[in-house]
């Protein structure tokens, strides 16, 4: 279940991670929500420990997919018979 939050930061950074997204064909939505999930997913002990260039090095090379809807039964179903022909 999706959640709303709201928050803010500088211009400047919102519309370089627009354009980000854009040319990676997610939502601003969806990229703040992989963040987000990298960043729960271990604990660091500071900032500097983030993998941040590791994430991005996933997006650049097309390991990271993003649904931008949900896929309904029959679409789920036919994916999973299909791979057991």
């Amino acid at each position: 279940m999706d959640a709303k939050i709201t928050l803010s930061f500088d211009k400047e950074i919102v519309e370089r991670a627009k354009s980000f997204a854009d040319e990676h064909h997610i939502s601003l939505s969806r990229l703040t929500e992989f963040i987000y999930r990298q960043l729960t997913t271990k604990s660091y002990g500071s900032l500097e420990e983030l993998p941040i260039s590791d994430w991005v090095n996933m997006l650049a090379e097309g390991q990271v997919e993003y649904q931008r809807q949900p896929r309904s039964r029959k679409s789920l179903k036919n994916e999973y018979l299909s791979t057991r022909k």
